[in-house]
């Protein structure tokens, strides 16, 4: 019978391979954060609230009280706030505010005041869950003179800041045309905030859906 030499491996070998096949596993994890993009920053606007409504949860289409529901397209939108890492941001709140189905921002200042949409509630706010993850039920936005259709977003992190930033739908012909989207000079940065829509099958009929992550960087 052939014996075959024994392997002595040292103490710092051992400890070397132990260490290349932790790395080996995170390698995964590291390619995940160096491909998210932070969300870029965007105006606010001109139609921030200047008063809240009193029903200002996540579901934009019915308010609290009212028999009727808003004019549009009911459009989910759901994601997650992280960080550069992929973290949640656990107890960040979002909000989000938009015109309604006639291109009427519910504020003072805008234009159409006499047409607005009485049944959409035009401003929303939640908080992330455990995983950062948030739903909105609101209706899918409309173009209005010199702009294409998009939803403002303003995240608060706690320690970190707020990030305001707008949300615009994929295939608008008017994208091309949209000055503030077109003002994100980064082309990932841009197609980060571009979010296709699509239907939503097995809930209530003509519902779209569409999901956008945001990656906080403040």
């Amino acid at each position: 019978m052939i014996r075959r030499p024994a392997v002595h491996l040292s103490r710092r070998t051992l400890l070397a391979g132990a260490a290349l096949s932790t790395a080996s596993l995170l390698v995964p994890e590291r390619l995940a954060a160096a491909a998210l993009v932070p969300t870029p920053g965007q105006t606010e606007g001109p139609f921030y609230p200047v008063e809240f409504p009193p029903d200002m949860d996540n579901d934009l289409v019915r308010i609290a009280g009212q028999g009727a529901q808003a004019l549009g397209q009911v459009t989910h939108i759901t994601g997650r706030v992280s960080d550069m890492r992929g973290q949640p941001q656990r107890g960040a709140v979002i909000e989000i505010w938009q015109c309604d189905a006639n291109g009427i921002y519910r504020h003072p200042r805008a234009g159409g005041q006499g047409r607005i949409d009485h049944a959409f509630q035009g401003y929303g706010r939640t908080q992330v869950d455990e995983q950062g993850a948030y739903r909105f039920r609101t209706i899918r936005p409309m173009p209005y003179p010199g702009r294409t259709p998009h939803i403002h977003f303003a995240v608060h992190v706690p320690g970190r800041g707020r990030l305001v930033t707008q949300m615009y739908i994929d295939g608008e012909t008017q994208n091309a045309r949209d000055g503030v989207l077109n003002s994100i000079r980064d082309p990932n940065a841009r197609r980060s905030v571009i979010v296709p829509l699509v239907p939503e099958f097995g809930g209530e009929p003509g519902v779209l859906r569409g999901r956008f992550d945001i990656v906080v960087d403040v």
